[in-house]
């Protein structure tokens, strides 16, 4: 699957370094755990679907209720229409230049964060909405006052979420122009028990999947696909021990595609098939 390099890909003038941008994102299917490469911090105003975003370390799951506003970096994107035949995301993209500047002008900068996350949920309510029909009307302006009027709008949503999430959003902020290198166990190993790929999890390491296979084995001395099938599998039995879910609700949770190739490694671990793991 080719990486996504946003924004980059929506930008006309490819040439030009922006500072502020805004895109409104549309489409009528769905799209599965796309690549992305965000090159810039970017708000995701969800209005009609629902949205996955995988991270090295964590996964975020909205609906139109909410939206995120996500750091740059690699991401796995799982976008999902709803009951309505398009999916639409209003996007507002800015460079840590910007960020730095408000900071400066609104806040201490004597702030220290203690754990950095790679998205902030922002809850929707009349303002965001309001907010959001005047990007909308901004969008036919002149494009000699685009940028400054841009730049009123980013600082006006800024000052906003300010006030309406206090300290927590500005340590927030602060995180993002922090440059995090994530330790490669840590990432591995939030990945446990999701259903990701191996491939996909080496996107999210930042490394090609060779260069990850390579890393791994040194880290643990066995081989990544190995590993995590070991981990996965035991984690399934301790899942059916609890008697509440059927092998049948599970496999897929599991990294497997079907449950007849699900029961068989199952099997092949610990000796007896799934459905005869006891409550």
């Amino acid at each position: 699957m080719p990486i996504e390099n946003i924004p980059e890909i929506y930008l006309t003038n490819k040439q030009n370094t922006i500072d502020l941008f805004v895109y409104d994102f549309k489409m009528t299917n769905d799209v599965v755990k796309s690549k992305v490469n965000l090159g810039m911090n970017m708000f995701s105003f969800l209005q009609v679907g629902k949205k996955q975003v995988h991270f090295a370390g964590t996964t975020v799951a909205v609906n139109k209720d909410q939206s995120l506003l996500l750091k740059r970096g690699n991401w796995l994107w799982t976008e999902l229409l709803d009951a309505e035949a398009i999916y639409f995301c209003k996007l507002f993209f800015f460079s840590e230049k910007k960020l730095k500047e408000f900071l400066e002008k609104h806040t201490e900068n004597n702030q220290t964060v203690i754990e950095e996350t790679p998205y902030f949920i922002i809850r929707n309510d009349s303002y965001i909405t309001s907010y959001l029909n005047s990007l909308s009307t901004i969008s036919e302006a002149p494009m000699a006052f685009m940028e400054n009027l841009l730049s009123v709008k980013f600082e006006e949503l800024m000052l906003y979420l300010l006030q309406k999430y206090g300290i927590k959003f500005e340590l927030y902020l602060y995180s993002l122009i922090i440059n995090e290198t994530s330790p490669f166990k840590k990432i591995v190993e939030s990945k446990i028990h999701s259903n990701l790929k191996l491939e996909e999890i080496s996107f999210l390491c930042n490394m090609s999947l060779s260069t990850f296979k390579r890393h791994f084995i040194k880290e643990y001395k066995v081989s990544p696909g190995k590993w995590l099938q070991d981990k996965r599998l035991q984690k399934a039995k301790e899942t059916l021990e609890k008697g509440n879910l059927k092998p049948s609700d599970i496999y897929l949770d599991f990294g497997y595609n079907n449950l007849s190739n699900f029961s068989i490694a199952f099997k092949n671990k610990f000796g007896f098939s799934p459905s005869e793991t006891a409550s």
